[in-house]
Protein backbone atom coordinates (compact mmCIF):
# COMPACT_ATOMS: atom_id res chain seq x y z
CA UNK A 1 0.00 0.00 0.00
CA UNK A 2 1.59 3.29 -1.14
CA UNK A 3 1.36 6.57 0.75
CA UNK A 4 -1.60 7.87 -1.29
CA UNK A 5 -3.61 4.67 -0.81
CA UNK A 6 -2.80 4.62 2.90
CA UNK A 7 -3.95 8.24 3.34
CA UNK A 8 -7.18 7.51 1.45
CA UNK A 9 -7.89 4.40 3.55
CA UNK A 10 -7.25 6.24 6.81
CA UNK A 11 -9.49 9.15 5.78
CA UNK A 12 -12.33 6.90 4.67
CA UNK A 13 -12.01 4.80 7.81
CA UNK A 14 -12.03 7.85 10.09
CA UNK A 15 -15.19 9.21 8.48
CA UNK A 16 -17.06 5.90 8.78
CA UNK A 17 -15.84 5.38 12.37
CA UNK A 18 -17.17 8.81 13.36
CA UNK A 19 -20.48 8.25 11.54
CA UNK A 20 -20.95 4.86 13.21
CA UNK A 21 -20.05 6.31 16.61
CA UNK A 22 -22.68 9.03 16.19
CA UNK A 23 -25.23 6.38 15.24
CA UNK A 24 -24.41 4.23 18.27
CA UNK A 25 -24.54 7.25 20.56
CA UNK A 26 -27.88 8.30 19.08
CA UNK A 27 -29.31 4.92 20.02
CA UNK A 28 -28.60 5.29 23.75
CA UNK A 29 -28.82 9.06 24.18
CA UNK A 30 -32.62 8.87 24.22
CA UNK A 31 -32.52 6.84 27.44
CA UNK A 32 -31.68 10.05 29.31
CA UNK A 33 -33.75 12.45 27.17
CA UNK A 34 -37.09 10.62 27.11
CA UNK A 35 -38.40 12.62 30.06
CA UNK A 36 -37.84 15.90 28.24
CA UNK A 37 -39.44 14.61 25.04
CA UNK A 38 -42.46 13.25 26.92
CA UNK A 39 -42.95 16.59 28.68
CA UNK A 40 -42.62 18.55 25.42
CA UNK A 41 -45.26 16.54 23.56
CA UNK A 42 -47.44 15.53 26.50
CA UNK A 43 -47.10 11.79 25.90
CA UNK A 44 -46.93 8.79 28.22
CA UNK A 45 -43.61 6.95 28.87
CA UNK A 46 -44.96 3.86 27.04
CA UNK A 47 -45.38 6.00 23.90
CA UNK A 48 -42.08 7.83 24.33
CA UNK A 49 -40.23 4.52 24.55
CA UNK A 50 -40.97 4.01 20.85
CA UNK A 51 -38.19 6.46 20.04
CA UNK A 52 -35.75 3.82 21.26
CA UNK A 53 -37.75 0.82 20.04
CA UNK A 54 -38.23 2.07 16.47
CA UNK A 55 -34.52 2.84 16.19
CA UNK A 56 -33.61 -0.74 17.09
CA UNK A 57 -36.29 -2.17 14.79
CA UNK A 58 -35.24 -0.20 11.72
CA UNK A 59 -31.54 -0.73 12.41
CA UNK A 60 -32.04 -4.50 12.49
CA UNK A 61 -34.11 -4.41 9.31
CA UNK A 62 -31.66 -2.21 7.37
CA UNK A 63 -28.37 -4.02 8.00
CA UNK A 64 -29.05 -7.14 5.87
CA UNK A 65 -29.72 -4.97 2.80
CA UNK A 66 -26.21 -3.49 2.96
CA UNK A 67 -24.68 -6.59 1.35
CA UNK A 68 -26.86 -5.99 -1.72
CA UNK A 69 -26.10 -2.26 -1.76
CA UNK A 70 -22.37 -2.99 -1.57
CA UNK A 71 -22.66 -4.81 -4.91
CA UNK A 72 -24.33 -1.80 -6.54
CA UNK A 73 -22.58 1.22 -5.02
CA UNK A 74 -18.96 2.21 -4.51
CA UNK A 75 -17.71 2.64 -0.96
CA UNK A 76 -17.91 6.43 -1.40
CA UNK A 77 -21.46 6.14 -2.71
CA UNK A 78 -22.48 3.91 0.18
CA UNK A 79 -20.91 6.33 2.68
CA UNK A 80 -22.70 9.29 1.09
CA UNK A 81 -26.02 7.44 1.18
CA UNK A 82 -25.62 6.60 4.87
CA UNK A 83 -24.60 10.14 5.85
CA UNK A 84 -27.36 11.77 3.78
CA UNK A 85 -30.10 9.62 5.33
CA UNK A 86 -28.68 10.10 8.81
CA UNK A 87 -28.44 13.89 8.39
CA UNK A 88 -31.96 14.10 6.97
CA UNK A 89 -33.30 12.18 9.97
CA UNK A 90 -31.46 14.43 12.41
CA UNK A 91 -32.83 17.60 10.80
CA UNK A 92 -36.37 16.19 10.84
CA UNK A 93 -36.02 15.36 14.53
CA UNK A 94 -34.53 18.76 15.30
CA UNK A 95 -37.50 20.69 13.88
CA UNK A 96 -40.19 18.07 14.68
CA UNK A 97 -43.48 19.82 15.56
CA UNK A 98 -45.06 16.60 16.82
CA UNK A 99 -44.08 13.24 18.24
CA UNK A 100 -44.98 11.47 14.97
CA UNK A 101 -42.55 13.62 12.99
CA UNK A 102 -39.83 13.02 15.60
CA UNK A 103 -40.45 9.28 15.24
CA UNK A 104 -40.09 9.55 11.44
CA UNK A 105 -36.76 11.29 11.96
CA UNK A 106 -35.60 8.42 14.14
CA UNK A 107 -36.44 5.99 11.32
CA UNK A 108 -34.20 7.86 8.87
CA UNK A 109 -31.41 8.03 11.45
CA UNK A 110 -31.60 4.27 11.99
CA UNK A 111 -31.42 3.53 8.25
CA UNK A 112 -28.29 5.65 7.90
CA UNK A 113 -26.71 4.10 10.97
CA UNK A 114 -27.66 0.61 9.78
CA UNK A 115 -25.61 1.12 6.62
CA UNK A 116 -22.48 2.25 8.48
CA UNK A 117 -22.29 -0.70 10.91
CA UNK A 118 -21.30 -3.49 8.46
CA UNK A 119 -19.48 -1.02 6.19
CA UNK A 120 -17.12 -0.07 9.02
CA UNK A 121 -16.12 -3.64 9.81
CA UNK A 122 -15.72 -4.54 6.14
CA UNK A 123 -13.34 -1.59 5.63
CA UNK A 124 -11.31 -2.63 8.69
CA UNK A 125 -10.93 -6.18 7.42
CA UNK A 126 -10.40 -5.55 3.69
CA UNK A 127 -8.70 -2.15 3.34
CA UNK A 128 -5.93 -2.64 5.90
CA UNK A 129 -2.97 -4.97 5.33
CA UNK A 130 -2.67 -8.25 7.30
CA UNK A 131 -1.29 -7.63 10.78
CA UNK A 132 -3.23 -4.37 11.15
CA UNK A 133 -6.79 -5.69 11.02
CA UNK A 134 -7.22 -6.13 14.78
CA UNK A 135 -5.83 -2.63 15.37
CA UNK A 136 -8.29 -1.21 12.84
CA UNK A 137 -11.13 -3.21 14.38
CA UNK A 138 -10.08 -1.96 17.81
CA UNK A 139 -10.40 1.60 16.60
CA UNK A 140 -13.75 0.66 15.07
CA UNK A 141 -14.72 -0.67 18.49
CA UNK A 142 -14.77 2.92 19.76
CA UNK A 143 -17.97 3.31 17.77
CA UNK A 144 -19.56 0.26 19.40
CA UNK A 145 -18.14 0.50 22.94
CA UNK A 146 -17.29 4.13 23.63
CA UNK A 147 -20.21 5.81 21.89
CA UNK A 148 -23.09 3.89 23.58
CA UNK A 149 -21.51 4.57 26.98
CA UNK A 150 -21.28 8.32 26.46
CA UNK A 151 -24.83 8.57 25.12
CA UNK A 152 -26.63 8.63 28.50
CA UNK A 153 -24.15 11.21 29.85
CA UNK A 154 -24.61 13.56 26.90
CA UNK A 155 -28.37 13.11 26.96
CA UNK A 156 -28.59 13.80 30.69
CA UNK A 157 -26.41 16.90 30.46
CA UNK A 158 -28.21 18.39 27.46
CA UNK A 159 -31.78 17.74 28.61
CA UNK A 160 -31.00 19.47 31.93
CA UNK A 161 -29.23 22.42 30.31
CA UNK A 162 -30.51 23.30 26.83
CA UNK A 163 -33.31 20.81 26.16
CA UNK A 164 -33.46 17.68 24.03
CA UNK A 165 -33.48 19.50 20.65
CA UNK A 166 -29.97 20.80 21.31
CA UNK A 167 -28.60 17.29 20.80
CA UNK A 168 -29.92 17.18 17.24
CA UNK A 169 -28.48 20.63 16.50
CA UNK A 170 -24.99 19.43 17.49
CA UNK A 171 -25.46 16.13 15.65
CA UNK A 172 -26.54 17.90 12.45
CA UNK A 173 -23.43 20.07 12.53
CA UNK A 174 -21.15 17.04 13.01
CA UNK A 175 -22.81 15.11 10.17
CA UNK A 176 -22.63 18.09 7.82
CA UNK A 177 -18.86 18.20 8.42
CA UNK A 178 -18.59 14.46 7.64
CA UNK A 179 -20.54 14.93 4.40
CA UNK A 180 -18.17 17.73 3.39
CA UNK A 181 -15.12 15.64 4.30
CA UNK A 182 -16.41 12.70 2.24
CA UNK A 183 -16.95 14.94 -0.78
CA UNK A 184 -13.52 16.57 -0.46
CA UNK A 185 -11.21 13.76 0.63
CA UNK A 186 -12.67 10.33 -0.25
CA UNK A 187 -11.53 9.14 -3.64
CA UNK A 188 -14.19 8.31 -6.21
CA UNK A 189 -14.18 4.61 -7.09
CA UNK A 190 -15.99 2.56 -9.67
CA UNK A 191 -19.00 0.65 -8.41
CA UNK A 192 -18.39 -3.11 -8.05
CA UNK A 193 -18.83 -5.08 -11.24
CA UNK A 194 -20.26 -8.07 -9.41
CA UNK A 195 -23.77 -9.01 -10.55
CA UNK A 196 -26.37 -8.92 -7.79
CA UNK A 197 -30.11 -9.44 -7.70
CA UNK A 198 -32.23 -8.37 -4.77
CA UNK A 199 -34.21 -11.39 -3.67
CA UNK A 200 -37.46 -9.82 -2.52
CA UNK A 201 -38.55 -12.91 -0.61
CA UNK A 202 -35.31 -12.90 1.39
CA UNK A 203 -35.71 -9.19 2.10
CA UNK A 204 -39.29 -9.75 3.27
CA UNK A 205 -38.29 -12.67 5.51
CA UNK A 206 -35.38 -10.69 6.95
CA UNK A 207 -37.56 -7.64 7.60
CA UNK A 208 -40.35 -9.63 9.22
CA UNK A 209 -37.92 -11.87 11.12
CA UNK A 210 -35.62 -9.30 12.68
CA UNK A 211 -38.42 -6.74 12.96
CA UNK A 212 -40.84 -9.05 14.76
CA UNK A 213 -38.12 -10.45 17.00
CA UNK A 214 -36.94 -6.99 18.06
CA UNK A 215 -40.54 -5.84 18.54
CA UNK A 216 -41.32 -8.85 20.72
CA UNK A 217 -38.23 -8.32 22.86
CA UNK A 218 -39.01 -4.62 23.21
CA UNK A 219 -42.62 -5.31 24.22
CA UNK A 220 -41.41 -7.89 26.76
CA UNK A 221 -39.76 -5.05 28.67
CA UNK A 222 -43.15 -3.57 29.55
CA UNK A 223 -45.82 -6.21 28.83
CA UNK A 224 -46.41 -9.66 30.37
CA UNK A 225 -44.96 -12.64 28.51
CA UNK A 226 -48.48 -14.00 27.98
CA UNK A 227 -49.40 -10.93 25.91
CA UNK A 228 -49.79 -11.79 22.17
CA UNK A 229 -47.59 -8.80 21.25
CA UNK A 230 -44.73 -10.54 23.06
CA UNK A 231 -44.97 -14.27 22.38
CA UNK A 232 -46.69 -13.82 19.02
CA UNK A 233 -44.00 -11.45 17.73
CA UNK A 234 -41.15 -13.62 19.01
CA UNK A 235 -42.57 -16.82 17.50
CA UNK A 236 -43.34 -15.13 14.17
CA UNK A 237 -39.90 -13.53 14.08
CA UNK A 238 -38.12 -16.79 14.90
CA UNK A 239 -40.09 -18.65 12.21
CA UNK A 240 -39.28 -16.01 9.58
CA UNK A 241 -35.58 -16.05 10.49
CA UNK A 242 -35.44 -19.85 10.22
CA UNK A 243 -37.05 -19.54 6.78
CA UNK A 244 -34.62 -16.72 5.90
CA UNK A 245 -31.52 -18.74 6.82
CA UNK A 246 -32.86 -21.81 5.02
CA UNK A 247 -33.55 -19.80 1.87
CA UNK A 248 -30.08 -18.21 1.91
CA UNK A 249 -28.57 -21.68 1.69
CA UNK A 250 -30.64 -22.60 -1.36
CA UNK A 251 -30.72 -19.59 -3.68
CA UNK A 252 -28.04 -18.36 -6.09
CA UNK A 253 -28.12 -14.72 -4.92
CA UNK A 254 -28.57 -14.78 -1.14
CA UNK A 255 -29.11 -11.53 0.71
CA UNK A 256 -26.51 -12.77 3.22
CA UNK A 257 -24.41 -15.82 2.37
CA UNK A 258 -24.60 -18.46 5.10
CA UNK A 259 -21.26 -19.80 3.94
CA UNK A 260 -19.78 -17.56 6.64
CA UNK A 261 -20.64 -20.27 9.19
CA UNK A 262 -18.21 -22.70 7.61
CA UNK A 263 -15.54 -20.82 9.56
CA UNK A 264 -15.12 -22.21 13.08
CA UNK A 265 -13.72 -18.90 14.31
CA UNK A 266 -16.74 -17.05 12.98
CA UNK A 267 -19.12 -19.43 14.80
CA UNK A 268 -17.32 -19.01 18.13
CA UNK A 269 -17.07 -15.25 17.79
CA UNK A 270 -20.73 -15.07 16.73
CA UNK A 271 -21.92 -16.72 19.96
CA UNK A 272 -19.53 -14.75 22.18
CA UNK A 273 -20.45 -11.39 20.65
CA UNK A 274 -24.17 -12.05 21.00
CA UNK A 275 -23.68 -12.83 24.69
CA UNK A 276 -21.48 -9.75 25.07
CA UNK A 277 -24.09 -7.41 23.61
CA UNK A 278 -26.88 -9.06 25.62
CA UNK A 279 -24.74 -8.41 28.68
CA UNK A 280 -23.72 -4.77 28.26
CA UNK A 281 -26.16 -2.84 26.06
CA UNK A 282 -29.05 -3.07 28.53
CA UNK A 283 -26.84 -1.63 31.27
CA UNK A 284 -26.93 1.75 29.50
CA UNK A 285 -30.64 1.78 30.41
CA UNK A 286 -30.65 -0.19 33.69
CA UNK A 287 -27.83 1.69 35.44
CA UNK A 288 -29.48 5.13 34.98
CA UNK A 289 -32.79 3.69 36.23
CA UNK A 290 -30.97 2.28 39.27
CA UNK A 291 -29.45 5.66 40.11
CA UNK A 292 -32.55 7.76 39.36
CA UNK A 293 -35.48 5.58 40.42
CA UNK A 294 -33.97 3.54 43.25
CA UNK A 295 -31.42 5.96 44.68
CA UNK A 296 -33.18 9.24 43.86
CA UNK A 297 -30.29 10.62 41.80
CA UNK A 298 -30.46 13.08 38.88
CA UNK A 299 -30.09 12.27 35.16
CA UNK A 300 -26.68 13.99 35.23
CA UNK A 301 -25.54 11.79 38.15
CA UNK A 302 -26.74 8.74 36.26
CA UNK A 303 -24.71 9.81 33.24
CA UNK A 304 -21.62 10.38 35.40
CA UNK A 305 -21.52 6.64 36.14
CA UNK A 306 -20.35 6.10 32.57
CA UNK A 307 -17.65 8.80 32.44
CA UNK A 308 -14.53 6.80 33.49
CA UNK A 309 -15.42 3.80 31.30
CA UNK A 310 -16.01 6.17 28.42
CA UNK A 311 -12.62 7.83 28.88
CA UNK A 312 -10.84 4.47 29.18
CA UNK A 313 -12.60 3.24 26.03
CA UNK A 314 -10.76 5.81 23.91
CA UNK A 315 -7.46 4.23 24.96
CA UNK A 316 -8.45 0.60 25.50
CA UNK A 317 -10.23 0.01 22.16
CA UNK A 318 -7.24 0.71 19.89
CA UNK A 319 -4.71 -0.63 22.41
CA UNK A 320 -6.51 -3.99 22.63
CA UNK A 321 -6.57 -4.25 18.85
CA UNK A 322 -2.85 -3.38 18.61
CA UNK A 323 -1.97 -6.00 21.23
CA UNK A 324 -4.08 -8.62 19.46
CA UNK A 325 -2.09 -7.97 16.27
CA UNK A 326 1.21 -8.28 18.17
CA UNK A 327 0.65 -11.14 20.65
CA UNK A 328 -2.47 -12.84 19.30
CA UNK A 329 -6.14 -12.61 20.13
CA UNK A 330 -6.34 -15.20 22.94
CA UNK A 331 -4.49 -13.37 25.78
CA UNK A 332 -6.28 -10.09 25.00
CA UNK A 333 -9.74 -11.69 24.80
CA UNK A 334 -9.21 -13.72 27.99
CA UNK A 335 -8.00 -10.74 30.05
CA UNK A 336 -10.81 -8.54 28.67
CA UNK A 337 -13.37 -11.23 29.52
CA UNK A 338 -12.05 -11.33 33.09
CA UNK A 339 -12.59 -7.57 33.41
CA UNK A 340 -16.09 -7.90 31.96
CA UNK A 341 -17.07 -10.75 34.28
CA UNK A 342 -15.53 -9.15 37.37
CA UNK A 343 -17.33 -5.85 36.84
CA UNK A 344 -20.65 -7.50 36.01
CA UNK A 345 -20.53 -9.78 39.08
CA UNK A 346 -19.66 -6.86 41.38
CA UNK A 347 -22.55 -4.87 39.94
CA UNK A 348 -24.99 -7.65 40.87
CA UNK A 349 -24.29 -6.94 44.56
CA UNK A 350 -25.05 -3.21 44.48
CA UNK A 351 -27.92 -1.99 46.66
CA UNK A 352 -29.85 1.19 47.43
CA UNK A 353 -27.15 2.37 49.85
CA UNK A 354 -24.24 1.85 47.44
CA UNK A 355 -22.33 5.11 46.91
CA UNK A 356 -22.12 6.59 43.44
CA UNK A 357 -18.35 5.99 43.31
CA UNK A 358 -18.86 2.24 43.77
CA UNK A 359 -21.47 2.08 41.02
CA UNK A 360 -19.07 4.00 38.81
CA UNK A 361 -16.21 1.63 39.67
CA UNK A 362 -18.16 -1.50 38.74
CA UNK A 363 -19.27 0.07 35.46
CA UNK A 364 -15.70 1.16 34.74
CA UNK A 365 -14.34 -2.38 35.18
CA UNK A 366 -17.13 -3.72 32.97
CA UNK A 367 -16.54 -0.97 30.43
CA UNK A 368 -12.84 -1.77 30.14
CA UNK A 369 -13.74 -5.39 29.43
CA UNK A 370 -16.28 -4.45 26.77
CA UNK A 371 -13.89 -2.01 25.08
CA UNK A 372 -11.04 -4.53 25.02
CA UNK A 373 -13.27 -7.34 23.70
CA UNK A 374 -15.11 -5.85 20.75
CA UNK A 375 -12.21 -5.25 18.36
CA UNK A 376 -10.11 -8.40 18.94
CA UNK A 377 -13.17 -10.67 19.06
CA UNK A 378 -14.48 -9.19 15.81
CA UNK A 379 -11.21 -9.37 13.89
CA UNK A 380 -10.40 -12.88 15.18
CA UNK A 381 -13.86 -14.13 14.21
CA UNK A 382 -13.72 -12.71 10.69
CA UNK A 383 -10.05 -13.34 9.96
CA UNK A 384 -10.63 -16.66 8.16
CA UNK A 385 -13.53 -15.47 6.00
CA UNK A 386 -12.88 -14.98 2.26
CA UNK A 387 -12.56 -11.33 1.28
CA UNK A 388 -15.80 -11.41 -0.71
CA UNK A 389 -17.69 -12.68 2.37
CA UNK A 390 -16.56 -9.90 4.73
CA UNK A 391 -19.65 -7.75 4.17
CA UNK A 392 -21.90 -10.80 4.69
CA UNK A 393 -20.09 -11.68 7.90
CA UNK A 394 -20.15 -8.16 9.31
CA UNK A 395 -23.82 -7.64 8.33
CA UNK A 396 -25.01 -10.83 10.02
CA UNK A 397 -22.89 -10.03 13.08
CA UNK A 398 -24.53 -6.61 13.31
CA UNK A 399 -28.08 -7.92 12.85
CA UNK A 400 -27.86 -10.63 15.46
CA UNK A 401 -25.92 -8.49 17.94
CA UNK A 402 -28.71 -5.93 17.73
CA UNK A 403 -31.36 -8.58 18.38
CA UNK A 404 -29.42 -9.98 21.34
CA UNK A 405 -28.85 -6.49 22.76
CA UNK A 406 -32.60 -5.95 22.56
CA UNK A 407 -33.24 -9.36 24.14
CA UNK A 408 -30.83 -8.66 26.99
CA UNK A 409 -32.44 -5.28 27.65
CA UNK A 410 -35.93 -6.82 27.55
CA UNK A 411 -34.98 -9.56 30.01
CA UNK A 412 -33.47 -7.03 32.43
CA UNK A 413 -36.51 -4.75 32.21
CA UNK A 414 -38.87 -7.72 32.63
CA UNK A 415 -36.96 -8.86 35.72
CA UNK A 416 -37.09 -5.34 37.18
CA UNK A 417 -40.82 -4.84 36.52
CA UNK A 418 -41.66 -8.27 37.97
CA UNK A 419 -39.38 -7.69 40.94
CA UNK A 420 -40.83 -4.26 41.69
CA UNK A 421 -44.35 -5.71 41.55
CA UNK A 422 -43.30 -8.32 44.10
CA UNK A 423 -41.64 -5.61 46.19
CA UNK A 424 -44.88 -3.63 46.22
CA UNK A 425 -46.58 -6.58 47.88
CA UNK A 426 -43.80 -6.77 50.49
CA UNK A 427 -42.27 -9.98 49.14
CA UNK A 428 -38.77 -8.47 48.88
CA UNK A 429 -36.89 -5.17 48.76
CA UNK A 430 -37.02 -3.07 45.56
CA UNK A 431 -33.25 -3.27 45.17
CA UNK A 432 -33.52 -7.04 44.68
CA UNK A 433 -35.25 -6.45 41.35
CA UNK A 434 -32.25 -4.51 40.05
CA UNK A 435 -29.81 -7.05 41.52
CA UNK A 436 -31.51 -9.84 39.57
CA UNK A 437 -31.30 -7.78 36.37
CA UNK A 438 -27.61 -7.10 36.96
CA UNK A 439 -27.27 -10.82 37.74
CA UNK A 440 -28.54 -11.69 34.25
CA UNK A 441 -25.85 -9.44 32.79
CA UNK A 442 -23.27 -11.17 35.00
CA UNK A 443 -24.39 -14.62 33.78
CA UNK A 444 -23.93 -13.55 30.14
CA UNK A 445 -20.51 -12.11 30.99
CA UNK A 446 -19.39 -15.33 32.67
CA UNK A 447 -20.49 -17.25 29.57
CA UNK A 448 -18.28 -14.97 27.44
CA UNK A 449 -15.35 -15.72 29.77
CA UNK A 450 -15.98 -19.47 29.48
CA UNK A 451 -15.97 -19.26 25.67
CA UNK A 452 -12.79 -17.18 25.71
CA UNK A 453 -10.99 -19.73 27.88
CA UNK A 454 -12.29 -22.75 26.02
CA UNK A 455 -12.52 -21.80 22.37
CA UNK A 456 -10.50 -18.70 21.48
CA UNK A 457 -7.06 -19.58 20.17
CA UNK A 458 -4.54 -17.20 18.64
Amino acid sequence: MNLSDRAHTYTLFAIVVLATALGSMTQTVMNSMLGGVEAAFGIEPAVGQWLTTIYMLVLGITVPVVTFLSHKLSVKGLTFLALALFLAGVVVSWVAPSFGVLLAGRVLQAIGSGITLPLLQAIAMTRFPPGQNATAMGIAGIAMGFAPNIGPLIGGALVDSWGWRSFFVMLAAALALLVAATAAFVRAERAPARPARLDVTSLLLSTLGFGALLLGFSEAASAPLAHPAVWGSVLAGAACLVAFVTRQRRIADPLISMGIFRSGRYRVSFVAQNLLFASFMGITLIAPLFVIDLQGGTPLEAGMVFIPATIFALLVNPLAGFLADKVGARPVVVVASLFLAAGAVMMAFLDAASPLWLITLTQTVRGIGVSALIGPLNSWGMSKLPREAMMDGSAFFACCRQACASLGTAVMMLVISSGLAAAASGAWAPEAAYQLAFGFSAACSLAVLAIALWKVRS
